[in-house]
């Protein structure tokens, strides 16, 4: 079955999406890893190491995710 083009969505509409889904992915696990690295290294008096380690995995997360959506983009016709 192909797919049907909607006439009505204009042009720069999945751009946009994309934009702003690959944005999301940048910026929100980043906020989130520094919120709870700060309180993990409140807790644990490690200041900067837990922040800074569970800042490297979200930029992993985030890496993963922007390659995964890029790829299934890329794939689309």
């Amino acid at each position: 079955m192909e797919e049907q083009k909607n006439p009505k969505i204009p042009w720069w509409q999945p751009g946009l999406v994309l934009f702003t889904r690959l944005s999301a992915w940048i910026a929100i696990p980043v906020v989130i890893a520094v919120i709870i690295g700060k309180y993990l290294d409140r807790v644990f008096h490690s200041q900067p190491w837990l922040m800074l380690a569970s800042v490297s995995i979200s930029f992993i997360i985030s890496i993963v995710m922007l390659v995964r959506i890029g790829l299934k983009e890329m794939s689309k016709k």
